[in-house]
């Protein structure tokens, strides 16, 4: 395996950090490459700590950089956008667009570093808004943005590090970048939409199911994996790439759906059930739907379409769920987008790094969080 000197990066920074599958290519010509010398996975670290620390110092570089960028001197913005950080999220989008990167052979140059900030904070933005939106009171086992700072401040900050993420985009200078995120971005809203017109439609189908988490969750994977083919300058990765992306941002939405009718509150980190309260039709719900008799059926128009629910319908819908088997289907079929995010990897020589990605792949459907 062929070992990279990671470039160093000046210190940035002024406040304190607190499917289906596109054809592919047979024959790439990518060579492999070790993200950044590291020891031995320690035992029992899971795959995102292997990640972060075979990128030890781009996500520390990448880090700066999303601190830096937060800055202002309008105190609420980096006083609210540290809340939502200092959270405690993975960073797994600014790392996957760091990964691919680096799996694509870039080595010279900081292209990678503002672009994995503009994924994060492409994604913060969402998370802001999307709280507001589903009026969510915690977010990763604290109390959500909104619920601290207002529906106001939560919203106009969110605008902000969109802003910031399309100043990230330009500052890069290619076009092809500033249009596969800026589409990003589009699609992202538009897959908000049509989960707000599907809530509460019970004729909502797989097909329309899909094109929402395609649109509000996978897209962002697809480009943030995709971008780093860019920097690297290997068109030919490409598909390979964004492939990789949107079949893992599929699993990762489907799990996300299925944990929050079968998860533990205090292990989620947030309020479980709450796709439920707001009649969201995600994939459990379709599940047992189709496999419910005229009770059952009752049962989903009442509280699903009408919205009209008792405290004891939580636990309905959870036994309606579990009869059906509806949870353990929907990570089977998260598994499945899984393996064929893996499979979209094949196209690259084996690595390190490339091993670390189909790792992530699997995590993602085992997660509980």
């Amino acid at each position: 395996m062929n070992s990279v000197t990671c470039p160093a990066f000046p210190r940035e920074g002024r406040i304190a950090a607190s499917l289906q599958e596109p054809s592919l290519g047979a024959n790439l010509s990518i060579q492999p490459v070790a993200a950044c010398p590291a020891p031995a996975p320690a035992s029992g670290e899971d795959v995102l700590s292997v990640l972060a620390r075979l990128l030890a110092a781009d996500i520390e570089a990448c880090n700066r950089t999303i601190v830096a960028r937060m800055d202002s001197p309008v105190a609420l913005i980096p006083q609210l956008a540290a809340h939502i950080v200092a959270a405690g999220g993975k960073r797994l989008r600014p790392l996957l667009t760091l990964a691919c990167a680096r799996l694509c052979g870039y080595r010279e140059g900081a292209r990678h570093i503002k672009l994995a900030a503009c994924v994060e904070f492409i994604h913060t933005a969402t998370l802001l808004h999307d709280d507001v939106v589903d009026e969510s009171q915690l977010r990763r086992g604290l109390a959500s943005a909104n619920a601290v700072f207002g529906n106001k401040a939560s919203v106009l900050v969110g605008d902000f590090l969109f802003a910031r993420a399309f100043q990230l985009m330009v500052e890069d200078g290619s076009l092809k970048v500033l249009e596969i995120l800026s589409r990003a971005a589009a699609t992202i809203a538009e897959g908000e939409v049509l989960q707000l017109v599907t809530q509460n439609d019970l004729s909502t189908d797989y097909a329309r199911y899909l094109d929402v988490i395609k649109g509000k969750t996978a897209a962002l994977f697809e480009a943030g994996c995709q971008v780093g083919a860019i920097v690297a300058e290997k068109p030919e990765a490409e598909a390979a790439l964004a492939a990789y992306g949107m079949s893992l941002g599929i699993a990762f939405q489907l799990v996300d759906d299925a944990l929050d009718y079968s998860a533990d509150q205090a292990t989620l980190g947030k309020t479980v059930g709450d796709d439920f309260r707001e009649g969201k039709m995600t994939l459990p719900v379709l599940l047992a739907l189709d496999a419910a008799d005229a009770e059952e059926r009752a049962f989903w128009e009442r509280t699903i379409e009408q919205l009209d629910q008792t405290e004891a319908d939580l636990d309905r819908a959870l036994t309606l769920i579990d009869r059906h088997d509806a949870t353990r289907r929907t990570l089977d079929r998260a598994r499945g987008f899984a393996e064929a995010a893996k499979e979209a990897l094949a196209v690259f020589p084996d690595s390190e790094l490339r091993d670390c990605l189909r790792d992530i792949a699997d995590y993602t459907v085992a997660r509980i969080r």
